[in-house]
C-alpha cells in the first residue's frame, strides 16, 4: 500500500506560504495568485496521486458548492478520511471513481474488523469516514453508490460516544504540570524546560476547562470578545461567542471562570506582548498580504467591528458573523504598531489557528509519557498497550476539556441541589420545572440544541450512577471540605464508571497527586 501512497497538500493562509523560488514552482512563478484565479481557498486540500499528479476531478470536487459549504476543519477530516480511502483503491487498481460497493465493503471491515490492522476504528470515526465518502461519490455521479450514510447498512451500531474522554480536575493538574509546565515526578521542572509558550498553552486550558468551548470557539476568540461582565457573585464573567465560529451557527452566551481569566490576562501582559513586539520589530504586520485595522466596535444589542483595509477601504460586520478566516486579519493599534486582535499567538507573533492546539495537546501527552512512565512501557504504541500501562499516564486532547468541565458541571450542580439547598425529591422536581433539572443546565452551558445529545454524547458513562445516593453527603460551608468532598466523588466515579481519568489509577499519583 505505501507503493500507491496518496498525499494532501493544504492550501496556505495568506502570507504563509514562506520563501518560493524565483523560478516558481513547477513552472508556476506566482503560485499564490495562480491557486486562487483556478478558485482554491485557503484551508483547501490539494489531492496528489502516487504518480505526483493532481486528479483534477478531486480539484473539481474541492471547488464545488458541496464541499465549500463546510467547515474548515470538516474539510480537513474529510479531506484525511477520503486520502485513506484513496490509498486503498489504488494499491487495489481501482480508480475511486469506479469503486464499488465491495470496494467499500472490504475497506470498511479493514479499518473497523480486521484483526490484523492494530488502529481499527470505532463506530463514530466510521460514520464520519461514511458522510465524507458519500458526499465524494453522489457530487461524482457514481450510480449505485459504493457507500451510503444514510443507509442502515451503511452505518456503525456503536457511533455512541466513541471519543468522549474525561479527566477529574486533580487529573488535569497533573497532565497540566508535567505535560505544559514541564515537572518531573518530584514536582519540580525540569532543568531543561523550555517554557516560551508555557504561559499561553496553560491559560488556553483553564478558559476551555472552565467554559467548555469547543476548539474552534476557544481557539478563534479576539482580545475584546474576553468576558469581562461578572456574575451577582464575582466567581464567573459571563461572555458572546460569534455564531459564526460555533456549530450551530448561533450566537450564544458562555461562562468562565474569574480565575481563568486571570491567567489568560497574565498571558497577554506576558508572553503574547513579547511576541508581538518582536513581531513589529522585525516588520512581520507589514508583511502581511491583508490586515484590517479596527477603528471600534460599536455595543448595542448586536456588536458591530468597523475596519480600515490597507488601501483605506472602510468596513464593518456583526461581530458573530466574522468566520475564522476573517478574523486572522483583524488588527488593534496599540502603543507600539499594529497588533492582532486574534487572543492566541504564535511565537511569532501571528495568530495560532484553531487546529494547531491538537499538536500542543500532542505534545504534552508524549511528555507526560516520557515523564509517568517506565523506558520498556514507552516502546508499545499507545493504541497496542495494555490497559494497566494506558492507565498510568493521562492523556488528553482540546475536546477533552470539554467532555469535562461538563462532567464537573453535572457533579457540583447535582451535589448542590443535594446538599446546599436540601431539596426533597418533590422540591427537585418542583426547581427541576421552573430552571430545569442539571441534565438540562449542562446542555445550556455547551450550547446544545437538545438535552439528549447531552446525555447521549457526553455523559453516558456516569448515567447509569444513582448520583443522589453519591451526592447525598453531609453539606458544609467550608471551601476546604467541598474540595475534598469533589475529589472523592469523582474518584468514586472513575472507579465505578468507564473513559473516566482520575490519578488515583495512575502510577504513584504522579506530581500532582497530593497536592
Amino acid at each position: 500500500m505505501v507503493a500507491a501512497e496518496w498525499r494532501v497538500e493544504w492550501v496556505p493562509d495568506p502570507g504563509r506560504w514562506g520563501p518560493l523560488p524565483p523560478e516558481g514552482v513547477l513552472g508556476v512563478k506566482a503560485l499564490p495568485a495562480a491557486v486562487a484565479r483556478i478558485g482554491l481557498q485557503p484551508g483547501d486540500p490539494v489531492f496528489v496521486a502516487p504518480d505526483f499528479t493532481v486528479d483534477l476531478d478531486l480539484l473539481d470536487f474541492v471547488r464545488s458548492k458541496d464541499f465549500r459549504s463546510l467547515e474548515r476543519e470538516t474539510k480537513r477530516n474529510y479531506a484525511t478520511d477520503i486520502r485513506l480511502l484513496l490509498t486503498f483503491l489504488s494499491s487495489r487498481g481501482v480508480r475511486w471513481m469506479a469503486a464499488t460497493d465491495q470496494d467499500l465493503a472490504d475497506y470498511r471491515a479493514w479499518r473497523c474488523r480486521a484483526p490484523q490492522n492494530p488502529v481499527r476504528i470505532g463506530g463514530s470515526k466510521w460514520n464520519r469516514e461514511a458522510a465524507a465518502f458519500t458526499k465524494l461519490f453522489r457530487w461524482a455521479g457514481v450510480v449505485p453508490l459504493p457507500v451510503d450514510v444514510s443507509r442502515p447498512e451503511d452505518r456503525a451500531a456503536d457511533s455512541v460516544s466513541a471519543r468522549v474522554s474525561w479527566l477529574t480536575p486533580r487529573t488535569w493538574g497533573l497532565w497540566l504540570d508535567v505535560g505544559l509546565r514541564g515537572h518531573g515526578r518530584d514536582g519540580v521542572p525540569a532543568w531543561d524546560w523550555e517554557a516560551r509558550t508555557e504561559a499561553r498553552n496553560t491559560s488556553f486550558v483553564q478558559l476551555m476547562l472552565s467554559s467548555g468551548l469547543r476548539r474552534q470557539e476557544g481557539g478563534s476568540l479576539l482580545t475584546f470578545e474576553l468576558p469581562a461582565q461578572r456574575l451577582r457573585h464575582g466567581r464567573y464573567c459571563h461572555g458572546s461567542v460569534a455564531g459564526a465560529v460555533t456549530r450551530s451557527k448561533r450566537d450564544r452566551t458562555f461562562y468562565a471562570s474569574v480565575d481563568a481569566l486571570g491567567q489568560v490576562e497574565a498571558y497577554m501582559q506576558s508572553e503574547r506582548a513579547w511576541a508581538v513586539r518582536r513581531a513589529q520589530q522585525e516588520g512581520r504586520y507589514e508583511r502581511l498580504a491583508e490586515m484590517r485595522t479596527v477603528m471600534q466596535v460599536t455595543r448595542g444589542r448586536q456588536a458591530v467591528v468597523h475596519w480600515t483595509g490597507r488601501d483605506g477601504t472602510a468596513g464593518r460586520q456583526r461581530l458573530g458573523r466574522l468566520a475564522v478566516q476573517e478574523r486572522q486579519h483583524l488588527f488593534l493599534e496599540g502603543p507600539d504598531g499594529p497588533e492582532p486582535a486574534w487572543l492566541w499567538l504564535s511565537e511569532q507573533g501571528l495568530p495560532l489557528l484553531p487546529d494547531r492546539w491538537t499538536q500542543v495537546f500532542s505534545t504534552a501527552n508524549r511528555r507526560c509519557e516520557r515523564v509517568l512512565l517506565a523506558p520498556g512501557e514507552r516502546e508499545v504504541g499507545r493504541q497496542l498497550r495494555a490497559a494497566e500501562v494506558r492507565g498510568k499516564v493521562p492523556y488528553a486532547t482540546p475536546h477533552s476539556t470539554r467532555h469535562s468541565m461538563a462532567l464537573y458541571m453535572l457533579i457540583v450542580l447535582n451535589r448542590l441541589m443535594e446538599t446546599r439547598y436540601g431539596l426533597t425529591a418533590a422540591g427537585r422536581r418542583d426547581f427541576a420545572l421552573l430552571f430545569g433539572d442539571p441534565w438540562f443546565l449542562v446542555k445550556t452551558l455547551l450550547g446544545h440544541a437538545d438535552v439528549e445529545t447531552t446525555k447521549r454524547h457526553y455523559l453516558a458513562p456516569v448515567a447509569h450512577l444513582q448520583l443522589e445516593s453519591i451526592l447525598a453527603v453531609a453539606g458544609t460551608d467550608e471551601q476546604e471540605q467541598e474540595a475534598e468532598d469533589l475529589d472523592e466523588i469523582f474518584a468514586r466515579l472513575a472507579r465505578e464508571s468507564a473513559g473516566i481519568q482520575d490519578i488515583d489509577a495512575l502510577a504513584g499519583g504522579g506530581p500532582a497527586g497530593n497536592r
